[in-house]
């Protein structure tokens, strides 16, 4: 291990120790700190994403041991890994066929749809609205596709819901027996806020585009935000270099920015709340997709983990 990916050894390290002693606190007079379980959780998955692209270790079995222990208990470790790698084929960006990490769909499939879902779908292409169902619309849709998956034994992933699900009772015991918190309060007061946060991150991330570059954004922020989601706000410098660890992408931001945003026509946003001033209660982009950038290998649209 390199000496400087200690410092992503300690966060997770840590982690893990201040969501257990924070969990601790709940039957105490400082229950109220379990506010910060939530921001842990959406913590942990900014961790698990630095180890899907190859960190703190050479080892892809010690990284994913590293982060096994799903706080936010949704999405198994494998799923995620193998769905994000696959939202990295840039070609494919936002394409509801080919990205799972899409919130686009296509235009045939949404005229097919009642004017209820269309409805949902609008509002889960603004800022409140991605915040507030956007987590239950990912659950759900990915839910009922990887039940299909599982059902036709696609490769792996019977695997990746063996090994989640043993991680995931012991999570929830934990939580139950040594927090002494009730299931449905941490999945309402972690879990869902914590999804909600990691959708603040993804929700400006990208955008339907003709030129690939111009698919993904930048979003400046303070360095608390960013160190919460280990700097993947400078999503393009992300994606131009996925293998670089979190700590090294704003000195190469500094570098290339000006390459970078005219790379990706100036989508630059002044941080989150730029975001949510802009785009609130208004839709960023229709949600039918308006470009296909080739012919499909998939039947209908994936969904996926962020």
């Amino acid at each position: 291990m390199r000496k400087s990916e200690h410092i992503t050894l300690g966060l997770i390290i840590g982690c893990y120790a201040l969501w257990f002693g924070l969990g601790l606190l709940w039957q105490t007079s400082f229950w109220w700190l379990c506010i910060g379980l939530p921001i842990l959780a959406a913590f942990h998955s900014s961790l698990q994403h630095e180890t899907i692209h190859g960190h703190p270790t050479h080892s892809e079995t010690l990284n994913e041991l590293l982060v096994s222990l799903p706080l936010a208990v949704v999405f198994p470790y494998r799923r995620y890994r193998d769905l994000h790698l696959k939202h990295h084929e840039d070609i494919h960006l936002t394409d509801p066929y080919e990205d799972p990490e899409s919130y686009f769909w296509p235009e045939e499939d949404v005229r097919k749809k009642p004017k209820f879902w269309k409805a949902i779908f609008a509002i889960n292409n603004t800022f409140a609205g991605r915040l507030l169902i956007g987590p239950l619309l990912s659950i759900v849709g990915f839910a009922r596709t990887e039940i299909q998956r599982v059902l036709a034994n696609e490769p792996g992933i019977r695997l990746a819901w063996a090994l989640h699900i043993p991680s995931m009772i012991l999570v929830l015991t934990v939580v139950s027996s040594l927090f002494q918190m009730p299931l449905w309060i941490y999945f309402l007061g972690v879990v869902y806020p914590s999804l909600s946060i990691i959708a603040m991150r993804s929700y400006a991330e990208h955008q339907a585009a003709e030129n690939v570059g111009a698919r993904t954004a930048i979003v400046e922020t303070n360095p608390v935000v960013g160190l919460l989601y280990l700097n993947n706000n400078l999503h393009i410098a992300h994606h131009a270099n996925p293998k670089l660890s979190w700590y090294q992408l704003p000195e190469l931001y500094a570098e290339r920015k000006q390459q970078y945003l005219a790379a990706n026509d100036h989508t630059l946003f002044h941080g989150y709340s730029d975001i949510a001033r802009r785009f609130a209660f208004t839709v960023k982009q229709s949600v039918e997709h308006p470009y296909m950038y080739r012919n499909s290998t998939q039947s209908e649209p994936v969904q996926g983990a962020e």
